[in-house]
């Protein structure tokens, strides 16, 4: 190993990365890092604004929430496509998109039916944690073309005034308006307006479907 020079200290043959840092050296790092932080501090509040807290005097779904959610009455019957009796309930476990209406099922009905359908089948690998659900509100008969067009979807029939005990209701609307949303655990927790669009009906239900491991 050379020889220190004369005058030359251990300190001094240091590489300039082995000295402790100076007290300006600290203050510099500390100024970068606080304005690092007033920088990103506002996408960090817009990020928690967002996802975490919901905004004052806006919303970030289309349908109404049922607040407080209404569960399925546990004596509301109806009966199934072979005219057995059962209870609504038991087809808790899914998410119900339900829509009711009489068996004639006008061009109003076929519309509805048709957007739960294809609604449903957006949803891809999700998609069987849906049930489309026809409630028919009366002993009209259902057309063989429907029956085949809407396979998929159960229809059962329910008496009409037990259905509006549990369904809101409002002064300008009927039960007929409307799509219905119920939950996995059986709770009417969302309702879309009368002549509704599909597009925000399918994006209410993909972030149901993503934030939600039920059903």
């Amino acid at each position: 190993m050379k020889a220190l020079d004369s005058g030359e200290t251990e300190s001094t043959m240091r590489s300039p990365g082995e000295f402790p840092p100076t007290r300006q050296q600290r203050r510099a790092r500390l100024t970068i890092l606080a304005i690092f932080v007033v920088c990103a501090a506002p996408i960090v509040a817009a990020f928690v604004a967002y996802f975490v807290v919901k905004p004052h005097g806006g919303q970030t779904n289309y349908g109404e929430l049922i607040v407080p959610q209404r569960p399925i009455p546990a004596d509301l019957q109806v009966r199934d496509e072979a005219g057995r009796p059962m209870a609504l309930a038991d087809l808790k476990g899914k998410w119900l998109m339900m829509s009711a209406d009489s068996g004639s099922c006008d061009k109003a009905c076929v519309t509805k039916l048709y957007y739960m359908r294809q609604i449903r089948t957006l949803q891809g690998e999700q998609r069987a944690r849906v049930l489309s659900v026809w409630l028919v509100t009366d002993d009209a008969q259902i057309q063989p073309q429907i029956r085949n067009a809407y396979a998929q979807t159960r229809m059962l029939r329910v008496d009409p005034a037990a259905l509006q005990a549990w369904l809101p209701a409002s002064a300008d609307s009927g039960l007929r308006d409307h799509i219905y949303l119920v939950d996995p655990v059986g709770h009417l927790m969302m309702v879309f307006p009368n002549n509704p669009d599909p597009v925000k009906i399918n994006q209410d239900l993909v972030k149901l479907l993503k934030w939600s491991s039920v059903g």
